[in-house]
């Protein structure tokens, strides 16, 4: 290992507890004439991962003083490189896959495919697959796990296959939790230390995942943030991650939340500030008096929807409430004193005694302000009180009454109703009932607070005689075992049940698109008339056609709240003046008569929650269930790729390995794809959710002998690129304006034959014209899918022209060689009058390129006018252009693990 250049002598010793640890020190700086101690908490972290990591390489001595000296409106780049990696199931098996094609391809090239491993700890937790089949019945649980087991049995056999093959890589296995919970209640150590030559090093825990949502343990005082699966693979082999340096917004908090309003409430309301005030790609801070009324577990459901405010993190530094919190889920007392230790040495730990630190910029929220609420019904920073959702959803429900379905039928009008007959009762659907109610997500379901709240409400409403409407699906899918713990100790779960809120089992369910079928007498009364119904849930997304696709609308709201809509049945009332029900004497029941005070839910938690539930439920946590241990792959260097899998295939991203560099060339005879408007999200790009079996990926699979109740999920069959680039754009509520209709519909031209995406772009393929596609503002929004770049990638898609990227989505087009263009000055679709007709060329790509080059692109109408206008490149770094010459990040990636000489033909 070559010598560290520590270039500010900033290295030295910590003890702790007997032992010495190497550290690279923030207080040294200091001592040099830098003035740290108004820095921003999570900016000290960057700068000492560069200060670790310097190498004379990849971080120089002139990176870390750039760092130093850093401005507002700075584009500089710089490296980071993660601690570790966590995946999801979705996410991970195609990474697994591209790692067992990566070992197949370098044993093609003559290398060792044996070299092919993770450099640093990779953990990937299952909890994507999980779907709520079955719900409102105390075997739910049992049922819903069992079928889990019988659709994934190939791709988990996979992932223990990668678990035996790869170093460094764990498998966290089904029915455990969810991912981010997980991390935060056990995997997370806040400091990590390794072993670095005769030394052992201690340094800031820090991490990136392929799940957006890897924001939440931030609240840890960890710095962790989404990345796409592409990123993360490069990453673990040991890339460090371009990145400009961060500007850090500081958002203080002060008071304390009054009676009755929850951390979700919170949340939606932070998320529409952060929202509004523009905080996209930055690091977003928590400080002020306010942070210390924060419980743990309330900071983590800030943190958590960092995404949906936009921001790269939502942090909080580390306080007296992290080294409770520590304590209490079971990390052992030296865990949590080096932690104690290291952070104070550090200047890392805050006190209400720390002084303000000087951000970029600021914003303010009293938390006394903070009024109960929901999001809805198509963003989460749709924020609307609990005393306007009745008015919001009159206002909405006119342009959904516009909408026609994919035969060209509109709703039905206003007052429509169609009867419902289930084994709970019978009643009436109409526009505007809930159809479905899930307590779900890692968001909410953290927060033994809300949980208990939840069933403190559930207790009373039984007590009085209130039931949940017959056509509300049910579901409790919380994010740890331990929520089941408490629950049960409570003797709320049984309250919970007699409400139909059964354990469904533990993964994020209906949150990323797994809500599973209507029943069918909802679904048919649903569908016969084209109602607008509703879903409510406590999750974290409730973009267009995620949630289900019988659910137009979709909202975000608290546990307590998913409870109180499930009992009334309907989203247009006003939950604060309108009655939920009729109690068992008759009277009716407002949600105040239902609602615990704090003072209920704190001695709840007191009582009911222990540090023995998660010392035991976090006892061999790798270890699974009776249906995981059964499963016996068998043990390979290289995998045995199965010819007729319709799960896991070798992937096509290294076919041009040896070929030589790609040479830039100008892209000439284009057509446009798709016609996109604003906030097209990675779930319209490249849905999770299930697979119409009319559809391109259902005819594939149809075409395989597979049987649609088998088709599972598009998430669940990530690792077969012959699926996924068929579900490319195939989300039902999509809106390419080249056609009049909704889905994944195109056009073929110059014949302007309407086919599927697929179709036109294998004609197009074939025919050898390039694809481009055109869009709108924060193309690429929503969860980090990597997918949504494979996919276009693989449908010939060679750039992507918008108004404004999603920094995830960006990058992870760059990633897959696809080139993100945006409109210079302010111009767009609409005022440039494009319509996708056209013939486009892209001029400026010949020869070397910039980050963030100007290019020209050139658009011909049939009539042969010509519209000419500037576009930026946004490969924002020299990196990227270098990935860009090698393919993608995959094949750069691999290309420096072979050895020279093959290194050299690639």
């Amino acid at each position: 290992m070559p010598q560290h250049p520590d270039s500010f002598r900033t290295r030295t010793t910590l003890p702790v507890g007997g032992k010495k640890y190497e550290i690279f020190s923030l207080p040294a700086l200091e001592k040099q004439g830098f003035d740290l101690k108004r820095w921003p908490f999570s900016m000290r972290i960057f700068l000492e991962n560069l200060l670790r990591n310097e190498d004379g390489c990849f971080i120089k001595k002139s990176d870390i003083l750039a760092v130093l000296k850093r401005r507002k409106g700075e584009n500089r780049e710089v490296f980071f490189m993660p601690g570790r990696v966590i995946m999801q199931d979705f996410t991970g098996v195609p990474g697994v896959v591209d790692l067992a094609t990566m070992r197949q391809t370098t044993k093609a090239l003559g290398g060792d495919p044996g070299r092919v491993n993770p450099l640093i700890p990779v953990d990937l937790v299952i909890d994507h697959s999980l779907q709520v089949d079955c719900y409102g019945t105390a075997d739910a649980f049992k049922k819903n796990t069992e079928i889990e087991y019988e659709r994934n049995r190939e791709r988990y056999l996979f992932l223990k296959w990668g678990q035996k093959a790869f170093r460094n890589f764990r498998v966290v296995p089904p029915e455990t939790g969810i991912i981010h919970q997980v991390n935060l209640e056990h995997l997370a150590k806040v400091v990590l230390t390794r072993k670095v030559g005769s030394a052992v090093q201690a340094f800031p825990d820090s991490l990136v995942g392929t799940d957006s949502h890897t924001t939440m343990i931030d609240a840890l005082g960890v710095m962790g943030w989404g990345v796409g699966g592409i990123e993360a693979e490069a990453a673990m082999l040991g890339q460090p991650m371009t990145m400009l340096v961060p500007e850090t917004v500081g958002f203080k908090l002060k008071g304390s939340p009054k009676e009755g309003v929850t951390a979700t409430d919170v949340v939606l309301t932070a998320t529409q500030m952060l929202r509004k005030k523009g905080v996209v790609g930055k690091f977003v801070e928590f400080y002020g008096p306010g942070v210390s009324s924060l419980s743990l577990a309330d900071r983590a459901t800030l943190s958590n929807m960092a995404p949906e405010y936009g921001a790269t993190m939502g942090f909080f530094p580390v306080d007296h409430r992290t080294l409770e919190y520590l304590e209490f889920t079971g990390r052992t007392k030296a865990e949590s004193a080096l932690v104690e230790a290291y952070a104070k040495a550090q200047g890392l730990f805050r006190t209400d005694k720390s002084p303000e630190p000087e951000f970029f910029d600021t914003l303010e929220l009293d938390l006394g302000d903070v009024e109960p609420c929901i999001a809805g019904p198509k963003r989460p920073h749709d924020r609307i009180t609990l005393t306007d959702v009745k008015a919001a959803w009159e206002k909405a429900l006119p342009e959904y009454l516009k909408e026609k379905d994919k035969k060209g039928n509109c709703p039905a009008p206003l007052g429509a109703e169609a009867s419902v007959s289930m084994p709970q009762g019978e009643g009436r659907v109409g526009h505007g009932s809930v159809v479905i109610a899930a307590i779900t997500s890692c968001t909410n379901t953290s927060s033994p607070e809300l949980l208990l709240c939840a069933g403190l409400l559930a207790k009373k409403a039984v007590e009085k005689g209130l039931r949940t409407k017959p056509w509300v699906k049910t579901s409790l899918a919380p994010g740890s075992k331990v929520v089941t713990d408490y629950l049960e100790a409570s003797g709320l779960q049984k309250s919970l049940d007699a409400l139909g809120f059964q354990l469904v089992g533990y993964g994020c369910t209906t949150c990323i698109g797994n809500s599973g079928p209507l029943p069918e007498p909802v679904a048919e009364a649903v569908s016969s008339k084209n109602l607008v119904v509703a879903s409510v849930l406590s999750g974290n997304r409730n973009f267009e056609g995620r949630v289900n696709p019988l659910t137009k609308a979709n909202y975000l709201a608290s546990p307590p709240l998913v409870v109180a809509y499930a009992l009334a049945g309907r989203i247009d009332l006003d939950l604060l003046k309108e009655p939920l029900g009729a109690g068992k004497d008759g009277k009716p029941v407002y949600l105040k008569d239902l609602w615990p005070s704090n003072k209920e839910i704190a001695a709840a938690v007191k009582k009911h929650l222990s540090p023995k539930m998660f010392a035991k439920r976090y006892a061999d946590v790798f270890a699974g269930d009776k249906h995981w241990k059964t499963l016996k792959p068998k043990a390979s260097e290289l995998y045995g790729w199965e010819q007729d899998s319709t799960y896991v295939r070798l992937a096509p991203y290294f076919d041009e390995m040896g070929s030589g560099p790609k040479v830039s060339t100008d892209i000439t005879g284009a057509r446009a794809l798709l016609v996109l408007g604003d906030s097209v999200t990675t779930d319209h790009i490249s849905p999770a959710g299930n697979i119409a079996k009319d559809s391109p990926a259902g005819l594939h699979l149809r075409s395989k002998g597979v049987e649609p109740k088998d088709f599972n999920s598009y998430g669940s069959r990530r690792g077969n690129h012959e699926v996924m680039v068929r579900g490319t754009f195939a989300n039902i509520r999509l809106r390419n304006l080249m056609v009049d209709i909704a889905g994944c519909h195109a056009v073929h031209l110059p014949d302007r034959g309407q086919c599927s995406v697929f179709e036109a772009s294998e004609t197009y393929r074939k025919e050898g014209v390039p694809l481009i596609v055109l869009a709108g503002k924060e193309y690429g929004s929503g969860s980090s899918r990597d997918w949504a770049a494979k996919g276009p990638s693989l449908l010939g898609i060679q750039a992507v022209i918008a108004e404004s990227f999603e920094r995830i989505h960006r990058s992870n087009l760059a990633g897959m060689g696809i080139l993100p263009l945006q409109f210079a000055d302010g111009a767009s679709v609409k005022s440039l009058g494009l319509t996708g007709f056209e013939t486009f060329d892209i001029l400026g790509l010949a020869g070397a390129l910039k980050p963030r080059q100007s290019l020209t692109v050139r658009a011909r109408r049939d009539d042969g006018g010509v519209v000419e206008f500037q576009a930026v490149l946004r490969l924002d770094t020299p990196v990227e252009i270098e990935y860009r010459s090698k393919g993608g990040i995959l094949p750069y990636v691999l290309a420096q693990m072979l050895d020279r000489k093959t290194a050299a033909a690639a």
